[in-house]
């Protein structure tokens, strides 16, 4: 089984990937795709899918896909405007689901900011990045993990309330373990 983890910084750097691939053992090849300050949306100074990492994850025709984009459109200096949030994240999704083959996606909602940097805005996240998150789910009938919730106030999880320390990179990698095993046992399609 192949999976990319699609993302940025928080992806990139952090090192969850690998730890991913640690728990999932011997039968997964796990892939870091991450680019630092990439984002969804297509009107920002960095879109992710402008990236040569976007191509990249394509070639690795992986049959699991996890996306942890959204802090950086939650970042106004980086990301104006969200207008097209919503259908450009369809845009990334269905990429992958052009694969050949049957393509497992999951849609990560971002960790919580713990950064009073005016910059990167948890409110503008939680009110508005998230939920585009969630509709978009919804709409495309895609399995979700819920990375907001489970950092609660783990502000001491984080450097800088952005990036992850070891203990957050663990509790990323073992909340998308937990749920990419969970829709393995559960998930009938071929």
């Amino acid at each position: 089984t192949i999976l990319a983890a699609l993302g940025d910084s928080i992806t990139q750097g952090s090192g969850y990937p690998f730890k991913l691939r640690m728990l999932l053992g011997s039968n997964y090849t796990v892939g870091n795709f991450g680019v630092s300050g990439s984002t969804i949306s297509l009107n920002s100074k960095k879109p992710y899918m402008n990236e040569s990492k976007f191509q990249e994850a394509m070639d690795f025709d992986p049959d699991i896909i996890v996306i942890m984009l959204g802090t950086n459109d939650a970042n106004l200096d980086i990301t104006p405007n969200d207008q097209s949030f919503e259908a450009d994240y369809t845009q990334l999704v269905t990429s992958f689901q052009g694969l050949e083959g049957y393509e497992q996606i999951f849609v990560v909602k971002s960790p919580p900011i713990f950064n009073n940097n005016a910059n990167y805005n948890n409110t503008y996240l939680a009110s508005t990045v998230i939920p585009h998150i969630d509709k978009l789910a919804n709409e495309l009938n895609l399995p979700t993990i819920d990375l907001y919730s489970v950092f609660g106030n783990r502000a001491d999880y984080f450097y800088d309330g952005v990036h992850p320390k070891i203990e957050g990179t663990g509790l990323i990698a073992a909340t998308v373990y937990d749920t990419i095993t969970s829709q393995d046992s559960s998930d009938s399609t071929p």
